[in-house]
């Protein structure tokens, strides 16, 4: 992996690359984004959202984990009309908690790695990446096709 696209997220002990997605209501890929690990989540989001507005311009409620607060709530709801909701964690839970709305992505997650290609980051660039799990998504999303025609 080339340096330039490779850092170090010391909030979630990532070494590497980071993977957002944006996912529907049934956990399906909507906009996917690969960023070096040193990139905020909140910058990373910009992009992310800029994406979404572009593509699924329908769309008006994004729910976000917490590594999403701050101006970019304002800045989504101003510049591309979207209700940005952050679903916190409560301050009293201590271990796992599954959260609403956040395990969609969290299932969605699980389902690409069962891809053996996304288990390693062995992509050199980041559109390949991305591309990557495009392709991952696809075949979960034709696995089920055939199972409810079959």
């Amino acid at each position: 992996m080339p340096a330039a696209t490779r850092g170090f997220d010391g909030g979630k002990k990532v070494n590497g690359r980071k993977r957002h997605i944006v996912v529907d209501a049934l956990g399906l890929l909507l906009a996917v984004l690969v960023t070096a690990a040193s990139v905020t989540d909140r910058d990373a989001a910009r992009t992310l959202l800029a994406r979404i507005r572009a593509r699924h311009w329908r769309i008006t409620l994004v729910w976000a984990d917490g590594g999403y607060t701050g101006p970019l709530v304002g800045l989504a709801r101003d510049a591309w009309r979207i209700a940005l909701t952050v679903v916190r964690r409560a301050d009293d839970c201590s271990g796992f908690t599954v959260l609403p709305k956040r395990w969609l992505v969290e299932r969605t997650f699980a389902w690409l790695m069962h891809s053996r290609r996304l288990a390693r980051d062995y992509e050199s660039r980041t559109d390949t990446s991305e591309a990557m799990i495009r392709w991952s998504m696809t075949m979960v999303m034709s696995r089920r096709l055939a199972r409810r025609a079959g």
